[in-house]
């Protein structure tokens, strides 16, 4: 997995790249506790991220509940297999997801 940040002045763009597993999710949870302080915008850009497991899930989760707080939170261009695991889970629900 890659992770690409490009900030500008309080909106940052994560980019992920890969695939989100239990042993690269941690990976996730470092880039999102050490970037989002100060962060009003934080925007998840999914193009390249080929899956996510539960673990990854968690982590758009809990970086949803800390910008709940300070801003907003928009996950962007998921490809077809990520929103069916969205869909499946219901995470659809629960994150800003646009297409």
């Amino acid at each position: 997995m890659e992770i690409r940040r490009e900030k500008e002045g309080s909106k940052l763009t994560i980019a992920v790249e890969g695939k989100i597993n239990a042993v690269t999710a941690r990976d996730l949870e470092i880039v999102v506790d050490s970037e989002l302080s100060g962060i009003t915008e934080l925007i998840f850009d999914l193009k390249d991220l080929e899956y996510t497991s539960s673990a990854g899930l968690r982590q758009f989760l809990a970086a949803q509940q800390i910008m709940d707080k300070q801003g907003t939170m928009v996950i962007r261009n998921a490809n077809e297999t990520v929103m069916e695991i969205f869909n499946e889970t219901r995470f659809t629900d629960l994150l800003n997801i646009q297409q």
